[in-house]
């Protein structure tokens, strides 16, 4: 499998490494989810080089996980704001985080905690079956073959 083709894999996770599957992106996304927004803010934070974060930026733009917005005039000067579909990417970003917390944080804990607003208590990301609420594990899912299943193996022909 290459790189460029992940998209029209008939698998979900190579559709979405097609768009987020590279440590820039998932470290984009992980700033505008700690409030970052503008371009000067991103290089910053990330010491990346001009032209890969225009790039990265520009991928997430046209995938509609993130949308541009002008904020400043004389020179134009543009933020970035996740979309629904870049909100939707929240439990991926906590699911690193939370495995990272766990197994490379170093002996101070993790860096950075998570508070929920409503309650205000300390919570980490954790993964819920959607029709029951039970908390899940790998040991606790099977996957099943959906509707939009191709088999991707050729099939082989049998001679009458």
């Amino acid at each position: 499998m290459r790189w460029d083709d992940l998209g029209s894999e008939t698998c979900s996770v190579a559709r979405t490494l097609a768009v987020i599957g590279d440590r820039w992106t998932l470290m984009i996304l992980r700033d505008c989810f700690l409030g970052l927004r503008r371009f000067e803010e991103f290089e910053a934070s990330l010491g990346i080089t001009r032209h890969v974060l225009s790039d990265r930026l520009k991928k997430l733009v046209s995938e509609d996980v993130l949308r541009k917005e002008p904020y400043g005039e004389a020179p134009v000067r543009y933020q970035y704001r996740l979309t629904e579909k870049g909100f939707d990417l929240y439990p991926v970003i906590m699911s690193i985080v939370h495995w990272g917390d766990n197994h490379r944080a170093d002996a101070r804990g993790a860096p950075i905690v998570h508070r929920h607003k409503t309650c205000g208590h300390q919570m980490h990301g954790a993964l819920v079956c959607s029709e029951c609420g039970e908390l899940l594990d790998a040991r606790a899912v099977e996957a099943v073959a959906g509707p939009g299943f191709t088999d991707p193996r050729p099939q082989s022909r049998s001679k009458a």
